[in-house]
């Protein structure tokens, strides 16, 4: 990483779809061997999926997936005078993405159903929902960063 000048950040394209880069970025992060028709396929199936069985839009309940997975708080280690404290941070809204988009796939391929596209639709749909192991992970990090409130002026 560059010194001198901040990094210019590349901005990807919307999908054909349903016209959203954040659809776009979670179907980059689910492509896995650089095979992106596959993970297009996986993710609109596992979208009609999630439409089918809710009966709302599936891309609604992508978005409000997304939204109930996206952390406010995190910590990050910080030494001071030899001891390391765990320093409560505001994340920024690119990081809440990610991090968002990163639990949500990692958890649903944890998942036991059959298919990745049934596993995806279930996570999407317990995340809507406010629940699931993707929820449970934010939680547990806000509750971290809420434990560790006393470090909070050793920010920088």
């Amino acid at each position: 990483m560059s010194r001198r000048t901040r990094t210019e950040r590349r901005e990807v394209e919307a999908d054909p779809r349903f016209e959203s880069t954040t659809a776009t970025k979670f179907i980059n992060a689910l492509m896995m061997g650089g095979k992106k028709s596959v993970a297009e396929s996986i993710f609109y199936d596992a979208i009609e999926i999630a439409e089918e069985k809710t009966g709302q839009p599936g891309i609604n309940v992508f978005r409000t997936a997304l939204t109930n997975a996206k952390p406010a708080l995190e910590v990050k280690s910080r030494r001071v005078g030899g001891a390391t404290y765990q320093v409560p941070i505001e994340v920024r809204p690119e990081r809440r993405t990610a991090l968002a988009i990163r639990w949500l796939i990692g958890f649903a391929r944890k998942r036991g159903e059959k298919t990745m596209a049934d596993r995806l639709a279930g996570e999407l749909m317990a995340a809507s929902r406010g629940e699931g192991s993707t929820i449970k992970k934010k939680d547990d990090t806000h509750r971290m960063a809420e434990a560790n409130k006393a470090f909070a002026h050793y920010r920088w």
